[in-house]
């Protein structure tokens, strides 16, 4: 077994592992694309959609009382939090897509879906959002924009930055 002195080299040299990254990445991106135009047609994204769903998950989640409250503040100011939500998705979903600043769109990624899991406890299969922000923690680790993605070609101009 060799070991390399760049761990980036590692990932390099390993293809399938570089190209089924690049699946979950491309998959999960897909997924944030296909909720937000599934959420837009829903109305999710006007203050009156955005504040009844976050209201339903304050009633019905078993939710930390702290994160109801947070949960509340958003339902609150619903005009401002909305559109946010809708940009935040269409934009990690995009990013994602094309493996452009990959890890901090995945850790992005990450934190949204960990938060949007926190808020759904007890209404949903406990598991239908756990591997998906797992998945995304892997993308950050695994430097999952440098196949398939624009992080390909950026890594190869500045192969040190840890944005990709």
């Amino acid at each position: 077994m060799t070991t390399s002195a760049n761990p980036g080299l590692e990932v390099i040299n390993q293809p399938q592992a570089a190209t089924g990254l690049a699946l979950v990445r491309v998959t999960i991106g897909a997924m944030f694309v296909w909720v937000f135009f599934e959420n837009l047609g829903k109305g999710l994204y006007t203050a009156w959609g955005y504040a009844n769903l976050i209201n339903y998950y304050i009633q019905k989640s078993h939710s930390p009382a702290a994160w109801k409250a947070v949960m509340g503040l958003l339902a609150r100011h619903a005009a401002i939090a909305a559109p946010l939500q809708g940009l935040t998705e269409i934009c990690l979903g995009i990013l994602l897509i094309i493996g452009l600043v990959t890890r901090p769109a995945a850790f992005v990624a990450f934190l949204f879906l960990g938060s949007l899991w926190i808020s759904e406890l007890g209404t949903s299969w406990i598991w239908e959002l756990l591997v998906s922000v797992l998945a995304c923690l892997g993308l950050v680790i695994g430097r999952a924009g440098r196949r398939w993605g624009i992080d390909a070609w950026l890594s190869q101009r500045w192969p040190s930055s840890p944005w990709w």
